[in-house]
């Protein structure tokens, strides 16, 4: 494309400062799997010992790719298909529009469970589950179809999601500051003040010792299991939102003197700190309802995921004195790290077609209302609980891992732009990094990310998943990964509104190290 058929390249917005970056960014890595799925896989892989492998995972391949997302996002200035061209062609384009599929297809189905946790949190003021939440949850509100797919609505789990998204979308339209920025100012310190709470109080139930027992005694014998070392790779992976898009739109809003390592580390021991936190309240809550039925925790069923959340905690609940009040924390505390995170999702896609197409904010989030649609056709029905187990396993598992080893090696390997990365990283922030960043990012994380991503594929193939007709598993599941496939394939081939190499590159590192970095 000739420079004179372009148009002027938008304006990019910027976060306020440092404080609006690192909230905004806690806002997105603090989501539902910090609540439900950290706990049952600390339990089920070596308790205690678990934590040695989890930091590990964390030095190694957390911090390391959430450093590159903001390398990308910061020297490239751009959304994660914009800042992957101009950081490595039209290959890291494709990655970048991978990304952004990947995202798109997490928020179809992110969404549900807000409505879901949004209904529960009025329920919970009267116990509306009764005697046996988990009937109540499949069979009464979700009204869960045997057939994999259906268009029978469900007005119960309709409304919630319509203004779920209506709430979303709003945030969005308001823009980085005025929405995202001010939503996680609000919703962040609400979230932690309300989680501290409940933890409070489930320490002074009888049995919560127990349950602090059972989630940090370590079994030191699990540390020999590959398996679990391969979990908590995975839980820091999915948890800190790298390797999709999110860390590389939002480092794309910072200033040119912007402390990215020192910021990043703030996120990123926040971020482990409140699964920490989430642990203990989790276990001492299954300790006391362990000791109310007079069985082993071990013996308890549901201690991870949508089972945890929807079926085990409610009855936990009805358990406790005055439960109601908790149950209202518990599930309000759901709302607002799942609403936080699903702006900074569709974030990446907002951020993507403006910087594609030239487009205003308005005329984006107008596009990605879309969304809401596709969720409420999926999710709003008798069959959402099926079509979210499936999307959420193969995105979550085969696209965010495919797109994070895509990225690495493209980057670090083909491109070889680990180095100016590494010194870019290192002339704006406190915390310097060096060869061991990149040794971590182009190949320890890459090794254990591929050996993730081979072992789930394998599983998939062979075993299926869920019991689910394999007809079923091939459209929704295989289906999405091909959906972000053909995006990677397709977008690159359209005309940008603008020159995507025509932007003015930051000075040179060693220009920027005389000049002295903000901290």
């Amino acid at each position: 494309m000739s420079r004179g058929q372009t148009t002027a390249v938008p304006q990019r917005e910027q976060w306020t400062g440092q404080f609006g970056f690192i909230i905004s960014a806690i806002g997105s890595a603090v989501g539902l799997g910090n609540i439900w799925r950290f706990p049952g896989v600390a339990y089920e892989s070596g308790g205690g010992a678990f934590l040695i492998p989890y930091l590990v995972a964390l030095l190694t391949a957390g911090i390391p790719i959430l450093f590159l997302d903001y390398a990308i996002g910061h020297r490239g200035r751009g959304s994660a298909p914009l800042a992957l061209r101009r950081i490595a062609g039209r290959l890291g384009e494709s990655v970048g529009w991978f990304q952004v599929a990947i995202a798109a297809l997490i928020s179809i189905y992110y969404a549900g469970v807000l409505a879901w946790a949004g209904s529960y949190f009025v329920f919970s003021f009267g116990e509306a589950w009764g005697d046996d939440p988990t009937a109540f949850f499949t069979g009464e509100y979700l009204h869960a179809s045997a057939e994999p797919a259906t268009l029978e609505f469900v007005p119960g789990v309709l409304i919630p999601l319509v203004l779920m998204w209506v709430v979303v979308i709003g945030i969005l339209a308001a823009g980085v500051v005025k929405g995202v920025q001010w939503a996680n100012t609000i919703f962040i310190p609400l979230l932690v003040v309300g989680f501290l709470a409940l933890t409070i109080r489930a320490l002074f139930l009888p049995g919560a010792i127990d349950g602090l027992n059972e989630f940090f005694t370590p079994d030191f014998a699990a540390l020999a299991d590959p398996n679990v070392w391969i979990a908590a790779y995975s839980q820091i992976f999915f948890s800190l939102s790298v390797a999709f898009g999110i860390m590389i739109t939002y480092a794309s809003y910072r200033r040119r003197r912007s402390n990215m390592t020192g910021a990043g580390l703030v996120v990123a021991f926040a971020n482990s700190s409140f699964e920490i936190i989430a642990g203990i309240a989790v276990f001492s809550t299954l300790g006391f309802f362990a000791f109310q039925q007079g069985v082993a925790i071990s013996d308890l069923d549901g201690l991870t995921g949508v089972g945890l959340a929807f079926m085990t905690f409610p009855a936990i609940v009805s358990e406790m004195p005055g439960g109601g009040w908790s149950g209202a924390l518990f599930f309000g505390a759901l709302v607002l790290a799942g609403l936080t995170s699903l702006i900074s999702i569709l974030e990446v896609v907002i951020a993507a077609i403006r910087d594609k197409f030239a487009l205003s904010r308005g005329q984006a989030v107008g596009i990605i209302s879309v969304f809401a649609v596709i969720s409420i056709l999926l999710i709003g029905t008798t069959s959402g609980l099926t079509a979210l187990d499936t999307i959420d396993q193969w995105t979550n598992n085969v696209g965010i891992v495919a797109s994070a080893i895509a990225m690495t090696v493209i980057v670090i390997w083909v491109k070889r732009r680990g180095g100016e990365l590494a010194r870019h990283l290192s002339a704006v922030s406190t915390f310097r990094v060096g060869p061991i960043w990149v040794f971590f990012t182009g190949l320890l994380a890459p090794a254990v990310l591929v050996w993730m991503l081979v072992a789930k594929v394998i599983d998939l193939v062979a075993n299926g998943y869920g019991g689910y007709d394999g007809w079923y598993l091939a459209v929704a599941g295989w289906g999405s990964v091909v959906v972000a496939i053909v995006a990677a394939v397709a977008f690159p081939l359209v005309r940008w509104r603008h020159d995507p190499e025509q932007f003015e590159p930051w000075p040179a590192a060693a220009q920027l190290q005389t000049k002295g970095a903000r901290r």
